[in-house]
């Protein structure tokens, strides 16, 4: 019997036939093990692959949120706001609506802007019980998408 080189050391090659190609010991032990491997990462490649299709991704999501929200806006905050949140809307409540497009706005945390819309100012009405948490985050990504 010959040898066959396994790495750096030589194993011995034991060959049998059981219904099927020629398989050496040790040999054809590793190569079956390496053949698992194989199809199940090609498997959970192609599931992962479908799966990444057909899920929505983070960015559709927001796309989602702000096409929803730049129409909750435009019914129901554009009139103080303005149309593209500048404050330059009417003055319907009082004066001084706030500019959504400054960097003052853009800096403060999702949690205060949210409690803002739900909880109102001053000269702003309080939005938590017209908007669902779902409309007020989506009123939010469209906030955060406005440019200056």
């Amino acid at each position: 019997m010959g040898t066959v080189n396994h790495g750096l050391r030589a194993i011995p090659a034991r060959s049998h036939r059981r219904d099927g190609p020629l398989i050496g010991g040790k040999v054809g032990l590793v190569m079956s093990k390496i053949s698992a491997q194989l199809v199940f990462a090609v498997a959970v490649v192609s599931v992962g692959s479908q799966l990444a299709l057909a899920a929505p991704t983070e960015t559709d999501r927001s796309n989602v949120d702000q096409v929803k929200g730049r129409k909750i806006f435009a019914k129901h905050c554009a009139g103080c706001h303005g149309p593209e949140g500048r404050g330059d809307g009417y003055l319907l409540l009082g004066p001084d609506p706030a500019n959504l497009t400054r960097s003052a706005t853009k800096k403060k945390p999702d949690a205060l802007l949210l409690q803002t819309i739900h909880e109102g100012k001053p000269n702003m009405p309080s939005w938590k019980g017209r908007l669902s948490e779902d409309e007020s985050r989506a009123v939010l990504a469209y906030i955060r998408a406005l440019k200056k």
